[in-house]
């Protein structure tokens, strides 16, 4: 390293020792003259008035400093620029609809006559119109699968396994069917849906918001069982996108269930018992569903059900089938007239419907087949 006298750069390439050490304090080299913080103006920029002599250079790490500064400023404002464009993009997702309460109906279907029973359930069903069903979930089709202007194929299918799923834990499941928990129906809907749906088994009303049976099938355990859990099914799914952030399917399906009644201790009847309590019968439930899906429904794998409406025979009118659905089983018969002492006057309750159900709905055998 050089001395105190020496040039920034070192000492010049070629300079000799000996007697010209003594001039070393007073050589500059170009690199020395470079970096002097006073440069000498020129005789030409001297002849101006009022010029002093020598001008100061910026230092290097003014420089820098600046530079860095400018810097920092331009990369403060092109993030807070991304930050207002985001929070003002026109293509930001509106917030989500808020879910809709569902809304139902359920329609019993009173029967015309005495309904038919058999000793076997499979004669039962290959002498009805679901004769030709298939069993359980293989009559839950899927349509063609096709993505939408705005959702892709797999969120399409997405939202139909979810319609399907919940048509199975809804009306399919044996335990669901006799009365028991409906956790893994509930898991489904959204879960701002959740107060509506739990009213409606804590508290069960034919008020078109809060009965058990809109939600979901299922029997009084006191009156019938399932003779058969292989349930005859048939309907189909249609989906379509209503908007950009919205998808809809819509579900048309009939059940058939074979039934037999139970005893006092609630154990179903032996089939080869003598009661005519202990033939099967079939019970027919037709239920359209509408779902709607946005797009967390279809990331969380459930479903806004918007409407219910239920049609399920044979039932009579006069039955409660806001908890469970109470059927008419083998030999009985409705009693004749629709709900007894329905007051349109009466406020606090929806005025219960009733049809009735066609003699060609039921199997073509009389009821001691």
């Amino acid at each position: 390293m050089g001395g105190p006298g020496d040039p920034p750069a070192g000492t010049p390439e070629g300079a000799a020792g000996g007697g010209e050490d003594e001039y070393r304090s007073v050589v500059f080299d170009e690199s020395f003259v470079r970096a002097a913080r006073l440069q000498e103006f020129s005789a030409q920029e001297r002849m101006g008035d009022h010029t002093r002599a020598v001008r100061r250079r910026p230092g290097l790490h003014r420089t820098l400093s600046r530079q860095l500064l400018i810097l920092v400023v331009l990369i403060a404002v092109a993030f807070g620029t991304a930050i207002y464009m985001g929070l003002r993009s026109p293509y930001q997702s509106p917030a989500a609809k808020r879910p809709e309460p569902l809304r139902m109906t359920v329609t019993p279907l009173a029967p015309t006559g005495r309904v038919p029973g058999s000793k076997s359930v499979s004669d039962l069903y290959a002498h009805s119109p679901a004769a030709e069903f298939r069993v359980g979930a293989g009559g839950i089709n899927l349509p063609p699968v096709r993505r939408t202007s705005h959702f892709s194929d797999s969120q399409v299918m997405g939202a139909l396994v979810t319609a399907k799923d919940y048509l199975v834990e809804s009306a399919l499941d044996p335990d669901v069917l006799a009365g028991g928990s409906p956790r893994d129906v509930r898991l489904l809907i959204d879960p701002q849906q959740y107060a509506q749906f739990d009213r409606s088994f804590n508290r069960p009303a034919a008020d078109g918001r809060h009965a058990a049976t809109g939600w979901l099938v299922r029997f009084d355990p006191a009156r019938a069982a399932l003779a058969d859990h292989r349930v005859r099914t048939e309907g189909t799914l249609r989906i379509v996108e209503t908007d950009k952030n919205t998808l809809e399917v819509t579900s048309d399906h009939t059940f058939v269930y074979a039934l037999r009644g139970v005893d006092r201790e609630g154990t179903r009847r032996a089939e080869g018992a003598d009661d005519e309590r202990a033939r099967a019968s079939l019970f027919t439930v037709r239920r359209e569903l509408h779902f709607r899906f946005d797009r967390d429904d279809l990331r969380m794998h459930r479903a806004e059900v918007l409407t219910s409406a239920t049609q399920a025979g044979p039932l009579a009118c006069a039955a409660g089938s806001a908890d469970h659905l109470r059927p008419l089983l083998a030999g009985e018969r409705a009693k004749t007239g629709g709900p007894a002492g329905t007051d349109p006057y009466a406020t606090g309750g929806a005025t219960p419907l009733c049809g009735s159900l066609a003699a060609s709905a039921q199997p073509s055998l009389s009821a001691s087949g």
